[in-house]
Order: C-alpha cells, then sequence, then structure tokens
C-alpha cells in the first residue's frame, strides 16, 4: 500500500520518463565491442567468484571459454570439479600450480609452475575459438615474480585476439597490468568470518 496521491504519482513517472530518455541517449553513443582485459583484485572476498560468473555466462550462451589457475592446485573447487564433469568441451580448465605458495615453500617449483602456466594462458588466449580466458590467482604469481610482469602487459597489449577476452584475478594487481585494463574491480574487506574463527566452507569458499 502506498499513500502516494495521483499527483505524486504523476511527478515520479515524469521524473523516471526523464531519467529514461537520459540513459536512452547516454547508451545509444555505446557502441563499440571488443574484447575486454578485465581485473579483480583487492583485499576483499569473490575476485575469482566473479571471474568464475562470467565463465558460466560464457558456457551459457555456447561460448567457448578457458580457465588456467596459476596458485590454486592442492584443492578441489566446485568450479573445477562442475567444469570438468559437465562443460569441459566449452571450457578448457587447466590447474597448473601445486597449491599456495607458503604451503609449497619451493620458489624454484613455484617460478617453473606458474611460467608453465603463463605458456598455456598465452596458447589459449591466442586461440581466436576462445572468447574469455581466466587467468585465476595470476596477480599472485606476478607479485612474487615467479612471471614477469612486462611480458604480461606487453602480450596483452599486442597479442591478444582483439574480441577476446581476459581475466586476471588475486591480489596486489601490479600497477601495470591496472593501466592497461579495460575494467577493474577492487574487492574490499569489511567483514569476513576467517577473523572470527569460521574456517573456509564448501559452497562458499571453494
Amino acid at each position: 500500500m502506498t499513500d502516494d496521491t495521483p499527483e505524486d504519482l504523476g511527478r515520479h513517472a515524469s521524473k523516471m520518463a526523464k531519467k529514461k530518455a537520459a540513459r536512452d541517449k547516454i547508451m545509444a553513443t555505446k557502441t563499440e565491442e571488443k574484447g575486454l582485459i578485465i581485473v579483480h583484485t583487492g583485499k576483499g572476498k569473490g575476485k575469482s567468484t566473479a571471474a568464475f560468473g562470467m565463465i558460466f555466462r560464457h558456457i551459457a550462451h555456447g561460448r567457448k571459454c578457458a580457465v588456467v589457475q596459476f596458485i590454486k592446485g592442492g584443492m578441489s573447487t566446485g568450479e573445477r570439479d562442475m567444469i570438468l564433469d559437465k562443460f569441459s568441451d566449452s571450457c578448457a580448465f587447466h590447474t597448473m600450480g601445486e597449491g599456495f605458495t607458503w604451503e609449497t615453500q619451493d620458489k624454484t617449483r613455484d617460478t617453473e609452475m606458474a611460467q608453465a602456466a603463463w605458456e598455456k594462458a598465452k596458447e589459449l588466449i591466442r586461440d581466436e575459438s576462445n572468447h574469455m580466458v581466466l587467468l585465476d590467482e595470476i596477480n599472485i604469481a606476478l607479485r612474487y615474480d615467479y612471471v614477469d610482469i612486462a611480458d604480461v602487459v606487453e602480450f596483452l597489449a599486442t597479442e591478444k585476439p582483439h574480441m577476446t577476452h581476459v581475466v586476471l584475478t588475486g591480489r596486489n594487481a601490479k600497477d601495470e597490468l591496472i593501466e592497461i585494463a579495460d575494467l577493474v574491480t577492487e574487492m574490499e574487506l569489511i567483514k569476513h568470518p576467517f577473523r572470527s574463527g569460521v574456517k573456509a566452507q564448501i559452497g562458499v569458499e571453494f
């Protein structure tokens, strides 16, 4: 129920009509299509989760895509299990890491695995049949210099096909990557259950 008078409703309708006209005018100028460089970074939860949401959108639209996981190699995740079980024909999935860096404690091995992941990533990005390629946790590999940021920036700038989207996730995105990106989202941490003693749970974290 509402206590709005007919005059109130009329003013609201007029206001919304003006907003729609302004919005339609703006949208009419947005005509370009291109493959985007998308960065999800920040201390907050949801970087990979949001990226996988876009991967599943591509799968739903029947568009080929691919995922390369740079770090999360030591555990099963719902996204990986579902893609490998049900959508492997639509989405290539490569888990190249062996776990978080503090678990392996082997910089040489981590570097070798990150380099191999980057080579696989370049192969998948060059394949124009892939509409989107997700480089999950590559920012961690870049932070520890397992992969050269200059190489990544140059490749994305010069070799990425025009219509291919590339999504790069992980904390502490390098400034050079943010500079060339088309879309950058920083996840801000406000509260996290881990700080209250709650462990990672199925369906929320993995």
